[in-house]
């Protein structure tokens, strides 16, 4: 039986149509997902991402690419992971992370999950306070 036969059963069961998720939609699943596992300071979103996060809006699909099918998805996250972090542990639980919350949230069968980091974010520096040097009395 191959997948299209039982993608035409599941629709004749049902009788109701099809169900398509747009690809928007997985793209913000996947970069809440990605941003909730602790070591990843944020995505990296490129230009797209910059110019929406000036105009004030939030950009919960930055740095996430997502190829959508019928019943499959990829995925490609930009990660920029926190100073001190071990890269590959923080990869592998936002891979595990992201593919559950899809699928949970979807039904749609995750096939990959590629991880680019795109940089290290640093913790802000505190600025110490310092008195104003009077040069002229």
């Amino acid at each position: 039986m191959t997948m299209d036969t039982i993608a035409d059963k599941k629709d004749k069961k049902t009788g109701l149509g099809s169900i398509r998720i747009a690809d928007e939609v997985v793209s913000i699943i996947a970069g809440l997902a990605a941003t909730e596992i602790e070591g990843v300071d944020g995505m990296s979103g490129g230009l797209v991402g910059g110019i929406a996060e000036m105009l004030g809006r939030k950009n919960f699909s930055k740095g996430v690419k997502v190829e959508v099918g019928e019943q499959e998805a990829a995925v490609d996250l930009y990660l920029i992971v926190k100073y001190g972090a071990r890269i590959p542990d923080i990869a592998l639980l936002v891979q595990e992370n992201v593919k559950k919350a899809i699928e949970m949230m979807t039904g749609l069968h995750v096939v990959e999950i590629n991880i680019h980091v795109q940089g290290v974010g640093f913790p802000p520096e505190e600025k110490e306070e310092r008195e104003e040097v009077v040069r002229v009395r």
